[in-house]
């Protein structure tokens, strides 16, 4: 070996020694034999450094990646030889190795298990086992190396090189023909055998070394999915995890692997059998009791067993249906509906992480009562009890950033969605019980929303919002229809917009003002008299004028689709709102550095709504000319004097800043042109070309001199 070389590997070497070290490595890799005193410096243990260790292991790895049907047969064996001598030196080491070595170490094994099972170490399993015996440093890189070979055969998400799976295998078909046959052959040789030997790794270590007890766990919960179930899914085996769902190290791994046993695809009624009896000890354990368990981690996990029970339930419940089998189904979906109590505990946690993972349960077992011809006092019960959880859920909570949203934020939002969908498929199943509910909770919160929180005032208002979806209508048309619920919604929308809410001082409240009353915009065909009301809270200071930039850039897009729809309605209002909105449309270059009210986008979507109150208002043609004309007036008037200003102006970033507000204000003047070219004034048509003209020499120049000041 190259100590100097060596030296190299260390993370703290010089440049000179690492360069030299990766040379070696590339010599050794191409080497027909050299590579072997590395196979002899691993046999022998002879290196204590672990960046060496490492670097061996890589060798090793290479040679067998690559190289594998070119080597001999004696060195083939001595590639055997070295890894079990290797394994044999880890019996007797007092520590076990780093776990990046080890973890090295279990995929080496798993190579050379892939590329030798079938021909030339068919007893791999048996040699490993006979060695480690229960001695925990064996057994830890046992368990290794069964992950490792199941990322390398059975998991599909499992990636490869390019290079590699040219080098290595022929074809994706070759690929998963080989894996097919190692799978067929472990359940035919070996697997009865890793079973029972995982048993009593579970059984020896489970007091004493959790931390292998977990990875055996982990073992099993990846292997459950394509080995006989009944190995794992019997009484010896269950009652052995069940035991471990009480002890605080293990119980989460035990979690995670429940739910693959319950995952597996079995005949419906075995899986009915099979739920309940977890289901029995678990609830005679006091798993049930969730508001008694202050882990919210293990919760966690223990809400996603929950939820991978419930929809196997569901599943088993659907095949039978199908099956016409329905005494069984009748059982299962009594079986399902004793779940029910336990999803609402979970569902209606104050973790949202928690509820999160009982979310897919909830929603297939809506989709269940949904194909049911008639609910029972109890399902409707739980329909509204789920309604209840739904609406608690979707409240924000007081630690929300809503000036600086982050990644919780962003989860909220996510989460969010999920509660939407089962709002969705709860409306399906009960659309009357969902608007009462919804009326009774906005009608409550509406009474008193002075001094209500603005979580609550929100998400009141957020529900009515929600049920837009909830309960479609063909082209927005709420109002019409189903008098039942145009009636409610129609109550809902007067009291919206009359009881004041839109002043609550706070963004979300405001947000969800607007985004409602746009949302329910035919409201205001069958009920036009709350335009003027609706038109003050868009042009003060809860809209366009909000102390929040978000609010008035939001505002601003929601106002111009309110305009569109309405327009007709707003002819007796057309020179009030111009007024108002006029300062909202001057062009404002940082004079000062204080930002303007609304961004160059948020006064596009302005410019385009006082277009379409011109042109759509009533009136002669002289009138829309002479109000387009005074919209239009101090836009040009500004381009002149902002140009003035560039010309004298010697600071790059003020002329980049001059030039953007003169191309907004041409911009503004086309799109003006291009709506509305019938009452655009005549004699304005000249200015835009010039100013056209003009700006893109500016634009020119300005480019210029920023490519002389890079330079």
């Amino acid at each position: 070996m190259d100590e100097q070389a060596l030296l190299g590997l260390n993370p703290n070497a010089d440049a000179r020694y690492r360069q030299r070290a990766m040379a070696y490595f590339e010599q050794l890799k191409e080497s027909q034999d050299a590579w072997e005193v590395c196979a002899d410096a691993l046999a022998k243990g002879i290196y204590n450094d672990d960046h060496v260790k490492f670097f061996l292991f890589q060798v090793l790895e290479h040679q067998i990646k690559y190289r594998h049907d070119a080597l001999s047969g004696p060195q083939q064996q001595l590639i055997r030889e070295t890894l079990m001598k290797w394994l044999q030196g880890q019996l007797m080491n007092s520590q076990p190795e780093k776990p990046f070595i080890r973890n090295k170490a279990a995929q080496v094994f798993a190579l050379t298990f892939v590329m030798e099972y079938l021909t030339l170490w068919p007893k791999f399993f048996f040699d490993i086992l006979s060695l480690v015996g229960l001695n925990p440093n064996g057994v830890d890189v046992y368990l290794r190396t069964l992950m490792a070979i199941d990322a390398e055969v059975v998991d599909r998400d499992t990636l490869h090189s390019t290079e590699a799976r040219n080098l290595i295998y022929n074809s994706t078909f070759q690929d998963t023909r080989r894996n097919t046959l190692i799978k067929d052959t472990m359940r035919e040789q070996c697997i009865p055998n890793l079973v029972e030997s995982w048993f009593q790794i579970l059984q020896a270590y489970q007091q004493t070394q959790p931390e292998i007890t977990c990875q055996c766990l982990e073992v099993v919960g990846s292997y459950v999915s394509w080995i006989d179930l009944n190995l794992i899914a019997n009484d010896r085996f269950v009652n052995l995890l069940l035991s471990q769902m009480s002890v605080e190290e293990l119980r989460e791994e035990a979690c995670d692997c429940l739910f693959e046993i319950v995952n597996k695809g079995m005949d419906p009624v075995d899986k009915t059998k099979l739920v309940e009896s977890l289901c029995q000890v678990l609830q005679s354990a006091g798993f049930f009791h969730v508001e008694q368990e202050e882990d919210v981690d293990f919760l966690a996990k223990f809400s996603r067993l929950v939820n991978g029970m419930g929809q196997s339930l569901v599943l088993s419940w659907t095949k039978l249906v199908k099956a016409g089998d329905v005494k069984a189904a009748n059982d299962t979906l009594q079986a399902l509906e004793g779940k029910v109590p336990l999803l609402l505990q979970l569902l209606v946690h104050a973790d949202d992480d928690i509820s999160a993972n009982i979310v897919a349960f909830c929603y297939d077992y809506l989709h269940v009562l949904k194909q049911l011809p008639q609910l029972t006092d109890q399902q409707k019960a739980n329909i509204e009890a789920i309604m209840l959880a739904i609406m608690k859920k979707l409240t924000y909570d007081d630690e929300y950033n809503f000036d600086n949203e982050g990644e919780d934020e962003a989860m909220f939002v996510e989460y969010r969605k999920q509660l939407k969908m089962l709002l969705d498929r709860l409306a399906q199943v009960s659309p009357d019980l969902l608007l009462e509910a919804v009326r009774r909770v906005f009608n409550n919160t509406m009474q008193s929303w002075q001094t209500a929180s603005f979580m609550e005032v929100e998400v009141a208002v957020r529900l009515v919002y929600m049920l837009g979806e909830a309960l479609p209508a063909s082209h927005g048309a709420h109002f019409t229809g189903d008098a039942t619920k145009a009636s409610v919604l129609q109550e809902m929308m007067r009291t919206l917009v009359s009881c004041g809410v839109s002043g609550y001082q706070h963004t979300s409240v405001s947000l969800e003002f607007f985004e409602t009353v746009v949302r329910y915009e035919k409201f205001f065909l069958v009920e036009p008299h709350h335009i003027p009301l609706v038109l003050v809270a868009f042009l003060d200071q809860r809209g366009l004028r909000h102390g929040s930039p978000k609010v008035r850039s939001r505002v601003a897009y929601l106002f111009s689709r309110f305009v569109k729809t309405l327009h007709k309605h707003m002819n007796a209002f057309i020179e009030d709102i111009l007024r108002q909105i006029q300062d909202l449309l001057e062009l404002s270059p940082p004079e000062n550095g204080f930002p303007a009210l609304l961004t160059s986008d948020d006064q596009l979507f302005m410019f385009e709504t006082a277009g379409i109150l011109i042109v759509h208002g009533d009136g002669p043609a002289e009138r829309k000319q002479g109000l387009m004309r005074s919209l239009l007036g101090p836009l040009m008037e500004a381009f002149g004097l902002l140009l003035d200003k560039l010309s004298r102006e010697t600071e790059a970033e003020r002329q980049a800043a001059l030039g953007d507000c003169l191309s907004h204000a041409v911009g503004f003047c086309q799109i003006m042109t291009y709506m509305h070219f019938d009452v655009f004034p005549a004699d304005s048509l000249g200015w835009l070309c010039r100013a056209l003209n003009t700006r893109d020499n500016v634009c020119d120049s300005l480019v210029h001199i920023s490519g002389k000041s890079s330079t």
